[in-house]
C-alpha cells in the first residue's frame, strides 16, 4: 500500500507540469497581453513596449514557461502584474475562504446524499424510493448559480436571516459568524453533490442486498437495519467515496461563480480577477495550488479503498 501510494504521489509532478504548461499555452494564445492591460488605453507603443519588457514578456514562450517552473520548483511563483504582492501570500490569503467554503458544502452533500440515499435503500422499488430518485433528479437539474440567487432572495433580502455577502474569518469572528456567512453558498453548493452521493448509495445498497453474505447473515435472523447500516454499508461506500473525490475538484471548480455571487474573497474570485487582468503569474500559482489540492485528495480516496474493502489492500 505504501508502494502504491509513493508512486501516486510522484505522479503529481508530470500532471502539475502538464496541466500548467496548457494553462500557459492558453494564456499565451489569448488575444492581447498584460502589458497592454497595465499600460492602459492611453499608453504609447514605448510605454507598452518597456512594461513587456520589464515583466519578461518579450523572451520566447519556452522560455517564458522555463523561467516560471525553475521558480515555482523552489516555491517561489513570482509577483501579482497588477498587485505587485507575492503570489504565494495572495494565495494564502483566498485560500481558507475557498476550503471554509468547499468543506461546509461537502459536510453538508454528504450528510444530505447519505441520508436520502439510506431512505430510499430502506424499501427498494417503493413509494419513498421513487420519492427519493425524484427529489434527487430535480436537485441535479438546479444550476448552482440559480439556486444562489434565490437562497440570497428568500433568506437574505426578504428575511434577513443569512447574511448575502462577504465571509467572517473563524479566528477573528467565531464560529457562529463563520458558519453563518458560509450556509447559503454552502447549500448551493451541495445540492447537486448530495443527489449524486444519495443516488450512487442508493444503488450500491441495493445491489449489496442480494449478496451471499447477506444471504447468511439474513439467515441468521438479522433485521433489515442491522443489515444495512451494519453489513451493506462500508461495501457500498467505495463508490460513494470515489464520488467524493470528483466532488472536490467539481466544488474548486464551482466556487467561482458562487463567491462571485456572495463577494466571497476566495480563489475562486482571484482566479476569475487573474484571467480578465491576465496576470499570468497569479493565474498559474491557482491553477499549480488547485491541481495539487485534488491529485492529493485523489490519492487520499484511493487509499480509503484499502480501509473499506480489505481484498484491494493486496
Amino acid at each position: 500500500m505504501l508502494l502504491f501510494l509513493g508512486r501516486r504521489l510522484l505522479i503529481i509532478i508530470p500532471v502539475v507540469l502538464v496541466v500548467t504548461f496548457l494553462v500557459f499555452t492558453l494564456i499565451a494564445l489569448a488575444p492581447g497581453d498584460a502589458a497592454t492591460q497595465l499600460a492602459g488605453d492611453t499608453a504609447t507603443k514605448e510605454q507598452v513596449a518597456a512594461i513587456r519588457s520589464e515583466l519578461h514578456l518579450d523572451r520566447p514562450f519556452l522560455e517564458q514557461y522555463w523561467d516560471w517552473v525553475s521558480h515555482a520548483a523552489q516555491g517561489d511563483f513570482g509577483d501579482s502584474y497588477v498587485t505587485k504582492e507575492p503570489v504565494v501570500d495572495s494565495i494564502l490569503d483566498a485560500a481558507p475562504v475557498t476550503l471554509s467554503l468547499g468543506l461546509v458544502s461537502l459536510v453538508m452533500a454528504v450528510g444530505m446524499g447519505v441520508a436520502l440515499g439510506t431512505v430510499g435503500a430502506l424499501r427498494p422499488r417503493g413509494i419513498v424510493d421513487r420519492g427519493v430518485t425524484a427529489l434527487s433528479s430535480v436537485m441535479l437539474a438546479v444550476p448552482a448559480f440559480w439556486l444562489a440567487l434565490v437562497l440570497v432572495l428568500l433568506f437574505a433580502v426578504q428575511n434577513p436571516i443569512f447574511p448575502s455577502i462577504g465571509y467572517a474569518p473563524l479566528l477573528q469572528d467565531g464560529p457562529y459568524e463563520w458558519l453563518r456567512h458560509l450556509i447559503l453558498p454552502s447549500f448551493a453548493l451541495a445540492v447537486s453533490g448530495a443527489a449524486t452521493i444519495a443516488l450512487q448509495l442508493k444503488a450500491a445498497l441495493v445491489a449489496e442486498d442480494g449478496s451471499d453474505y447477506l444471504l447468511a447473515a439474513r439467515a441468521k435472523g438479522l433485521t433489515r437495519n442491522t443489515l444495512l447500516f451494519k453489513h451493506s454499508f462500508k461495501n457500498a461506500a467505495v463508490p460513494v467515496v470515489t464520488i467524493l473525490g470528483f466532488r472536490v475538484a467539481t466544488l474548486l471548480g464551482g466556487t467561482i461563480i458562487i463567491e462571485t455571487i456572495f463577494v466571497l474573497p476566495g480563489l475562486g474570485l482571484l482566479a476569475q480577477q487573474a484571467a480578465l487582468q491576465q496576470d499570468v503569474p497569479m493565474l498559474l500559482g491557482i491553477v499549480t495550488f488547485s491541481a495539487v489540492f485534488i491529485l492529493v485528495i485523489n490519492v487520499l480516496v484511493d487509499a480509503s479503498y484499502g480501509y473499506l474493502n480489505p481484498k484491494l489492500r493486496v
